[in-house]
């Protein structure tokens, strides 16, 4: 039951955290006015957007016996959005950027150490 939500976290590590920390790293900035480019972003990050979509509700439907708060879940959500889509378009500097990984980083942890 839990197996399931670990393997959810593990891929938000991957596929999110590791990834768009390299993006941002690499700082090739997206131009916001491309149709091209933002019909490429969107293809590249739906299965992203899914897994963050399932992390909530796998953490939501098990909130009771896990060290996290309703507020925090949405909060990470939102967070997670945010990360994945400033990785792209290189918008915040790198204190706001790295807050917002941290944040999420946090609570993973939290999740995991239960």
């Amino acid at each position: 039951m839990l197996d399931n939500l670990h393997r959810i976290i593990d891929g938000i590590y991957s596929e999110l955290l590791e990834k768009s920390l390299q993006r941002y790293n690499e700082g090739n900035k997206v131009d916001r006015k491309d149709r091209e480019e933002f019909e490429r972003i969107k293809k590249e990050t739906a299965p992203i957007f899914e897994l963050i979509n399932n992390w909530e509700k796998e953490v939501t439907n098990h909130i009771a016996s896990l060290n996290v708060m309703p507020n925090q879940v949405e909060n990470t959500k939102d967070n997670m959005e945010l990360l994945l889509l400033h990785s792209y378009y290189i918008d915040v500097r790198r204190k706001r950027f790295m807050e917002l990984y941290n944040s999420i980083d946090y609570v993973m942890n939290r999740i995991l150490n239960d």
